[in-house]
């Protein structure tokens, strides 16, 4: 009897450790030390299409966070954060860290892609501080704004350090690679993270910073979640538009000061329309971020163009006429022509504070203009035909 029951005692802790190691959660992109004791140890961050920062669970009370330019495969300058929930005291953190107490509690941030995340989030009471508020349509940050609740903090390059001290965020999200006056926040002593979401090269990469903010704030489970409905809807759209034989062929941007500005033939840009069923004009252009031309080489290229895209904030109906009125040359483009001219107006679409969250959409939008028949009763919400 005695003999029975030591082998029972023996098999148990057997049967419990196997357990731990079959439900232990080790993936292709992150890293798993063991079992995780961060704050939320049952839901992990793990980016699939965000080339711009990787998370690194340990068994040591903190995770590993690390950023990089998204749009540079090796160099480059690189951001280390070590996140701990607060009041927990850590050891063995690495050289080179900076240690995070989450969940985060309080905000800055320095863009309206970085405000989208919070926005589609639904988590707008993390947020205690943004710049401009030229192109805010949300009513709910308005009434914080309203309300004392967030606070201006002045414009890139001209931040009032009184009001950021004051705030005393825990966090401020910042675009270290923009001009924006940077190196003065660091006197304040406030944790500077980049949020480098605007410089990755596909729409889905972008929308992913979503999880970024969700680890930050402890709110992973909701982050994964309104990611995963955002990327089953957007590949939904993208088997519609995979047999399409033939593409239309479409180019964007306008004359500023004499200079046209577009972006490569790598650039998130690019691959929506990639996406959505067309061929940008510059799709063979190796490069990703912003380059400019002159008109003669614009038209060389996009003068028979099926679509031209244009975004601005025109005051007022922005027409053909208007158009054409800026520079009589607009009117010798084929699109202008056939007034295919794809048009969204910031100055009355919230575009910078939701359109970098809703990729879906916005690849609904371009299909239901490239290709119509596929998506017959689409509404737009960012782009359509110029009328």
């Amino acid at each position: 009897m005695k003999h029975t029951i030591w082998i029972i005692c023996l098999i148990i802790p057997l049967l419990f450790s196997c357990k731990t190691r079959n439900n232990s959660k080790t993936t292709e992109n992150s890293t798993t030390d063991s079992t995780f004791t961060h704050q939320n140890k049952n839901v992990q961050i793990v980016p699939q299409y965000a080339k711009g920062f990787t998370v690194t669970y340990t068994n040591k009370g903190y995770c590993l966070l690390d950023i990089r330019d998204p749009q540079k495969e090796e160099g480059g300058e690189t951001f280390h954060y070590a996140l701990k929930p607060k009041g927990v005291k850590v050891s063995d953190i690495p050289k080179g860290y900076t240690v995070i107490e989450t969940p985060v509690k309080s905000t800055i941030c320095m863009t309206s892609l970085q405000l989208s995340n919070f926005i589609k989030l639904a988590e707008l009471d993390a947020v205690v501080g943004i710049t401009s508020t030229r192109h805010l349509f949300n009513q709910d940050m308005q009434k914080r704004l309203d309300e004392g609740k967030t606070h201006k903090i002045g414009i890139e390059g001209n931040f009032d350090n009184e009001i950021i001290m004051g705030i005393n965020p825990d966090v401020i999200l910042i675009s270290p690679f923009k001009r924006g006056g940077y190196d003065a926040l660091t006197e304040v002593g406030i944790p500077l993270i980049p949020h480098l979401g605007y410089k990755e090269m596909t729409p889905l990469g972008q929308a992913e910073w979503i999880k970024f903010v969700g680890l930050l704030i402890g709110k992973e489970e909701k982050a994964n979640k309104v990611f995963s409905e955002i990327e089953n809807r957007y590949l939904e759209l993208t088997k519609l538009t995979s047999q399409i034989k033939k593409r239309p062929v479409v180019f964007s941007g306008e004359l500023r000061g004499g200079n046209w500005y577009a972006v490569g033939g790598k650039s998130f840009l690019a691959q929506l329309f990639k996406d959505a069923g067309a061929d940008y004009f510059l799709k063979d252009d190796v490069r990703s971020g912003g380059i400019s031309l002159d008109f003669e080489t614009v038209y060389s290229q996009a003068a028979y163009a099926d679509y031209w895209r244009i975004v601005n904030s025109y005051k007022g109906d922005f027409s053909y006429n208007t158009l054409q009125a800026e520079d009589i040359r607009y009117a010798d483009f084929q699109a202008f022509k056939k007034k295919q001219v794809i048009y969204c107006n910031m100055s009355e679409k919230p575009f910078y504070e939701s359109m970098p969250v809703e990729p879906e959409t916005v690849l609904a939008d371009l299909i239901a203009v490239f290709h119509p028949q596929l998506l017959p009763n689409h509404t737009p919400r960012y782009y359509e035909l110029l009328k």
